[in-house]
């Protein structure tokens, strides 16, 4: 039985999380739809599809990375009832987003020109190079909801990005079914439908999520704050990026590793990256459920901290560390039980589901490591605490993981086998070394504050 203190924080964090899962799943199910409906068409495009992904979500990630530093400080501002301050972070906060965007869509043009030099099937780059293309196009609508959507979660809205996430959805997979195969009164774009369908969805994401923030009534206090001023400003700037770029930093070391070892599975040949393609899109599934656990953490330690309630924050931190180990232990249970049917609603390929089915089942040993791997960094987040967690994912995956991954895959000759327990080493030390981190780190934002009650600290 969980002490008393403790279970106050179970319907607060899961209030917060369950919208923040089903938005973050809106990111991974756009890549899920993509895969499950290009794999119809065969092994090679959908090999093309995981290259291009792969190779796109490293830099997705840097974007995304740094609009997470808005949300730990409008947290903390929050718990301090600073309106204004509120106010300059949306500005800053959308100023940084957009600028993020453009050079993130301008990169789309040069990261083509590097895909014929990955070792990858020439057939498999001939097919991912425009998708690449279109897909950076998004990323410029996908930072703007960003930007608007971690300000409202920083404040506790989460319901909404999760509404638009799934109607976003719903538009994207309409129109990948329809443009992919000419369904619909569609033109027959085969996989290339796929990349126009993920951009057009995310420009009404965009539109959708700055229509609420600009409109809401609960919101008028910070836009009354923001339209003194709606220039952004040098040292609020500097502050968002203090925080956001280590985000960043971590995110991509993480992404990049996985996204490598994509690489290095497409040396071994387009069976192999379709079937690496099919597992980590299943276990992007409930790395989400996971994720989205790990913001309201960061939402309810980043209050807790900006009022200066050190004994709370870390209680809600462990709280969030608790829900995700019963959860994932959960879904890696249920992964070894479904891994010999999962694989076939993406691709008939004996060859392709035989191997799938393998990789999902080291997936399902994974579960637990990468799940409290990103509640904890969600909870280091709410305290402000970023560029040592950057550190140790720098180590863990690029320095043991990937190494690890290429001496079992290629020297010892497990192939893709060993390429994924090289991950999971990795995932395993990453979650073990940040649990101790905010288990023996200092809480209280300030020596000697008093803590506020916590009836002027419960979320929206």
């Amino acid at each position: 039985m969980l002490p008393a203190t403790f279970r106050s924080h179970l319907n607060p964090t899961l209030s917060l999380a369950y919208p923040v899962v089903l938005s973050q799943l809106g990111h991974v199910l756009v890549n899920v739809v993509d895969s499950t409906v290009v794999g119809q068409t065969g092994k090679i495009p959908l090999a093309a599809v995981s290259l291009a992904v792969s190779v796109s979500t490293v830099v997705m990630v840097l974007g995304l990375g740094l609009t997470m530093g808005i949300t730990p400080l409008v947290a903390a501002a929050d718990g301090r009832q600073d309106v204004a301050a509120n106010g300059r972070l949306l500005v800053n906060g959308v100023w940084l987003s957009a600028g993020a965007g453009l050079l993130l869509a301008a990169l789309g043009f040069l990261v083509p020109a590097l895909l014929p030099h990955l070792g990858q099937p020439a057939a498999v780059v001939l097919l991912a190079s425009p998708w690449v293309k279109v897909l950076f196009l998004s990323f410029f609508p996908l930072m703007i909801f960003q930007g608007f959507k971690q300000f409202a979660e920083g404040l506790g809205l989460t319901r909404q990005a999760m509404s638009l996430s799934i109607q976003a959805n719903v538009v994207n997979a309409v129109l990948c079914y329809g443009l992919v195969f000419g369904k619909l009164g569609m033109p027959h774009l085969g996989m290339m439908g796929a990349a126009w369908a993920t951009l057009v969805a995310r420009v009404l994401m965009a539109i959708l999520m700055a229509w609420y923030v600009l409109r809401a009534a609960r919101l008028r206090p910070y836009r009354e704050a923001a339209q003194a001023n709606l220039r952004p400003d040098a040292s609020g700037l500097r502050r968002l990026l203090g925080l956001g770029a280590p985000i960043g930093v971590q995110m991509t070391f993480e992404m990049g590793a996985f996204s490598f070892s994509a690489i290095m599975i497409g040396w071994l040949g387009a069976t192999q990256l379709a079937a690496h393609q099919i597992a980590i899109n299943v276990a992007s599934v409930t790395y989400m459920a996971a994720s989205g656990i790990g913001a309201a953490a960061t939402i309810r330690v980043g209050k807790f901290f900006g009022a200066h309630d050190g004994p709370r924050a870390r209680q809600a931190g462990l709280m969030a560390y608790l829900l995700t180990l019963t959860f994932m232990s959960l879904m890696g249970l249920i992964l070894v039980l479904v891994r010999n049917y999962l694989p076939y609603y993406y691709n008939n390929d004996p060859a392709v589901v035989a191997q799938a089915a393998t990789l999902l089942l080291i997936a399902a040993a994974f579960q637990v490591s990468d799940g409290l791997q990103v509640v904890g960094l969600g909870a280091l987040r709410g305290l402000e605490d970023v560029k040592v967690p950057s550190v140790v994912a720098l180590l863990a995956y690029w320095v043991i993981a990937l190494p690890l991954g290429y001496v079992l895959g290629f020297k010892l000759q497990w192939g893709a086998v060993g390429v994924w327990l090289g991950l999971l080493t990795g995932l395993t030390l990453v979650a073990g070394l940040l649990l101790l981190r905010f288990y023996r780190r200092p809480l209280l934002a300030a020596a000697g504050a008093t803590p506020r009650p916590e009836s002027t600290l419960a979320t929206r």
